[in-house]
């Protein structure tokens, strides 16, 4: 088991929700409340690409395809990091990854397997 394991995704139609979540389960509270937590998604034939932040304050930062539609945020208790879904568009099918960021917005971790979210009509 890797460092992150996301979760949530599934089939749905356009305009539906979907909340994803993504635990770390090895990693320890003092390392992993600091980090600046992310999602990514991977469309078919696409490359991986930053869809929200999430920084230690709580200080977000959205990609515009997602913006107003895509909330995240982190319960550091849980060791967890949540993308609420809304309002879904078939352009948001992909399998969607988080990941800590560094302090140059690069991938820290290993990527996990991801979970696939499938907007179908």
């Amino acid at each position: 088991q890797g460092q992150l394991v996301e979760s949530g995704g599934g089939l749905v139609q356009p305009g539906g929700s979907l909340r994803l979540s993504c635990k770390a389960p090895r990693m320890i509270t003092s390392v992993f409340n600091p980090n600046q937590m992310a999602w990514y998604r991977q469309a078919p034939g696409k490359e991986r690409e930053l869809v929200a932040s999430i920084t230690s304050n709580t200080d977000r930062n959205y990609a515009d395809s997602v913006k107003d539609r895509f909330t995240i945020s982190r319960d550091n208790s849980r060791k967890t990091v949540y993308l609420q879904m809304s309002n879904l568009k078939s352009d948001d099918t992909g399998v969607y990854y988080c990941n800590a960021l560094t302090s140059s917005r690069q991938p820290k971790y290993n990527w996990g397997q991801g979970t696939q979210v499938t907007v179908f009509s």
